[in-house]
């Protein structure tokens, strides 16, 4: 019975952590068509650009966790699978025992099968209790073997339902090993396309770098004009007494908090997505020796996509970068939200908006780059926004 319970007890933790790992696939997978979608959109111009290389790089790292995955997958059915084969085989032993009894028993009745066998039997006892002893023997005789031939009858049944079972996880392995194969394969082929992405890159150094310092600028742009807004909101206020207060209003600070709250859970700035350069300091994909700072995430998507407020707040300001570059700043209490490189604007300075209000339409650029720049502050502190939105 406890071996039992331990066979179930594992095979339905397998078949949960199996469920998980199918639903990590397919959400994979979606990433991988999505990103593909991306890449064929940054190939309209017949240029290699540094968004595409980004991309392609994402890719990779998109495929590895799906042969990751993949590989999680085929242990959990290999578990399964020798768990079956062990519960399979022990059935098999007790149905042997129980064949065999039941074998024995059947000649012991066979003895006594017909009325005359039975009467001897019965009347050749010494007195009237061991007569009484022996028709219940045979009573008790012909009720166990019916129920020994029940007990065969399901554990066949449930043997058959094991091998089915059996045949289905090892039909599933191999489909997840085909895949694997499959996808380690492409891995391959897109490594090669990377190189080659690379190789014609390396060739457009002075381009390459004239693009950065034109990004740098945009940047210190951007970063000069979230600081005076900051300021300029944290700025002393007049309390109802007249007096100077840095303290905030009980409105925003109700409205802080619940973001706090929500640390992780904040939806994504835009409807879909994928993350082409995360928070912090990185190293230029092409150029050697150069390093590029991001204060935020960049997100890669599609055209016409839409930027949309993560919380709810008040637009405190709407910055032009560019003329293709305009940034949006919300307020939600301490902490501020900043849109940049949108091209249509909805809202205007002074709004209240709400969770996932559309703020403004993504910039696509002539290379066929839509891509969303995102930052989160706390003050005069820039945040990671990888802590505060939901895992994508």
């Amino acid at each position: 019975m406890v071996i039992l319970l331990c066979i179930s007890f594992l095979t339905v933790t397998s078949q949960e952590s199996k469920q998980d790992l199918e639903v990590k696939r397919k959400k994979i997978e979606a990433e991988i068509e999505y990103t593909n979608k991306l890449i064929n959109e940054t190939r309209k111009s017949k240029q290699a650009t540094v968004g595409e290389l980004k991309l392609l790089n994402r890719r990779i790292n998109q495929r590895n966790d799906l042969v990751a995955t993949l590989k999680k997958e085929i242990d959990y059915l290999e578990t399964q699978i020798d768990v079956n084969e062990s519960s399979i085989g022990k059935l098999n032993r007790e149905l042997e025992e129980l064949i065999d009894e039941y074998s024995k028993l059947v000649f012991v009745a066979y003895k006594h099968q017909t009325p005359y066998n039975k009467l001897v039997y019965i009347f050749s006892s010494e007195d009237l209790n061991q007569a009484y002893q022996r028709v219940r023997y045979i009573d008790q005789l012909s009720s166990y073997i019916r129920n020994e031939s029940k007990n065969i009858r399901s554990k066949e049944a449930v043997k058959s339902g094991e091998l089915i079972k059996l045949n289905e996880q090892k039909s599933s392995k191999k489909q997840l090993l085909d895949s694997e194969n499959e996808q380690v394969s492409r891995l391959e082929r897109e490594k090669i396309q990377k190189d080659e992405v690379m190789a014609q890159l390396s060739g457009q150094e002075k381009q390459l770098q004239a693009d950065l310092k034109k990004k740098e600028k945009e940047s210190r742009k951007l970063d000069k004009r979230i600081e005076e807004i900051i300021a300029r909101e944290m700025k002393a206020k007049k309390d109802d007494t007249g007096k100077k207060t840095f303290a905030l209003t009980p409105e925003e600070q109700l409205v802080s908090d619940s973001f706090a709250q929500n640390k992780g859970k904040l939806p994504w700035p835009i409807e879909r997505g994928v993350v082409a350069e995360t928070f912090g300091i990185h190293q230029h994909p092409v150029l050697k020796n150069v390093k590029t700072k991001n204060n935020g995430v960049d997100i890669a998507t599609s055209p016409e996509m839409e930027a949309r407020s993560i919380f709810d707040g008040k637009v405190v300001s709407i910055a032009r970068i560019t003329t293709t570059n305009t940034a949006i700043i919300i307020k939600h209490g301490e902490y501020f939200t900043v849109y940049s490189n949108l091209d249509k604007i909805y809202v205007s300075q002074g709004d209240q908006v709400s969770t996932r209000e559309n703020l403004g339409r993504v910039h696509t650029t002539l290379k066929g780059k839509t891509e969303l720049h995102f930052e989160v502050w706390k003050g005069k502190d820039v945040q990671n926004p990888a802590y505060w939105i939901l895992k994508n």
